[in-house]
Parts: structure tokens; sequence; C-alpha cells
């Protein structure tokens, strides 16, 4: 009975990791360039809690990572002379006290020093890795679709666009920025397309979280029932054995 005990819970605990999943998309449905995320399991083989004349392993369910779908979502005008979104495939690059981060969140401002920063503060990397800086005495400005930042008739930067051969690389580090785990090179985009005034948004479909949302509580609740019946069997059959001696 042990085995089986070990096996349900070991599911419901995979269960609550995609509950927060689930529950983390939704509430990024509506954030600037968030990916949809979605739990990877795998059968984990231990040892018997008891054997009962078998040897052969148990299959546990264990935590295998978190897959994300790097689909673009949808664009969405706002007219914000520094909301940038990148139309197809590419990340901008920002740098963090901590190192290169990647990002489609365009949502973009100038600080105090001119700087072109992300809503935290870091700065966003032109094409060579360097950063933007703009003078709001120059008047307004232009972002061109290659990415090129004007200011009048001055060209200030050009905003880079990145991406990975392999974009499992990149691993989440909050506020919707990820880092590099490999000594993979992020290469530029090579043609570029880059919309000023607009942000992609999310590509989280809300309708469908909802439902896998129904889906991970109601298997959570039978997996309940399962334990609480194996439960209840294991001791009653023990009962029976203290009446029988």
């Amino acid at each position: 009975m042990d085995n089986a005990l070990y096996v349900g819970l070991s599911r419901q605990m995979v269960l609550r990791r995609q509950m927060d999943i689930v529950a983390n998309n939704i509430a990024n449905s509506d954030t600037a360039g968030f990916k949809v995320e979605s739990l990877m399991t795998k059968s984990d083989p231990q040892g018997r809690a008891s054997t009962l004349g078998s040897t052969a392993p148990v299959q546990f369910v264990a935590d295998a990572g978190v897959a994300r779908d790097f689909s673009p979502g949808s664009l969405r005008r706002t007219d914000a002379p520094l909301d940038v979104a990148v139309e197809g495939q590419g990340f901008f690059k920002v740098t963090s006290p901590t190192g290169d981060r990647f990002t489609r969140d365009g949502r973009f401002r100038m600080d105090d020093t001119g700087r072109l920063v992300t809503q935290s503060g870091f700065p966003v990397a032109d094409e060579g890795g360097g950063e933007i800086t703009l003078d709001p005495q120059k008047g307004q400005v232009t972002i061109a679709t290659d990415g090129t930042v004007s200011q009048g008739a001055e060209r200030i930067g050009k905003i880079g666009v990145f991406d990975f051969a392999n974009r499992s690389v990149l691993e989440k580090t909050g506020d919707n920025l990820y880092q590099n785990t490999s000594n993979q090179q992020p290469q530029p985009v090579a043609d570029p397309r880059v919309r000023q005034g607009m942000l992609e948004g999310s590509n989280v479909q809300p309708i469908l979280e909802m439902t896998r949302m129904i889906e991970v509580n109601r298997a959570y609740e039978q997996m309940s029932k399962i334990i609480d019946a194996t439960a209840d069997l294991s001791k009653t059959t023990v009962e029976r054995m203290g009446k029988a001696q």
C-alpha cells in the first residue's frame, strides 16, 4: 500500500507545481512580451517502500522542467514614442547589474541621464552592445523599422535585436527578462522589424489556461480521493490481520 500512496503523493506535488505555472500564465495574460509556460513531467523510477515479493522499481511522477512557447504575441498600438515591439523573432538586449539580459518587453523610457532604459532602469543595448543616449533638447524621437533611433536629422543609434539558435538556453530571471545559461552567443537578427509606438502582447490564451486550471484542480481532487481510499484499505487490512491473530 505504501508504494501506491507515495506514487499518488508524487503526482499531487507535480499537479501543485503545474497549478502554480497555470496561475502565473493567467496573471501575466496582459503583460507585454510575456511567453506562456507549461510544465514538463517525467517518470522517476525508485526503489519500493514495500516489496511484497516484487523487485521492480516504482514509477514516480517528477518535475522535468518548464517549457516556454516563444511564439510572437499580437501587437497593440500605444502611440507612446518609446514603446517598441519586435515583429517576428528576436529579443532586445539590456544590461543589468548581473550581466546581459534579453526581453520582448519594449516598454522603454528615458532615465535622468538620457539613456534609453527598461521600466526597471536597465540600459537598452544598441546593435554593438553599447548604450543609447537621447537628448531631450533635440526633439521628437523616431525609431525606424530596422531599429535606427533618430532625433531630427541626427542618427542617435540603433536598437539591437538578437536571437538564439536554441532558445531553450534562455532562463527566466524576473522582470520579464531572460538570461543566457550557455556558451551560445546571441546573434544579431539580419533584418529586424521594429515597430515604434506599439507593444507585443502576451501569447497567453486566457480561456485555454482557465480550462487547464480546472483540469489540474479536478486531477488533484481525484488523486486525493484515490490516496484516501488507499489509506482506508490499508487501515482495514491491518485491522483484519490484527483480529485474525
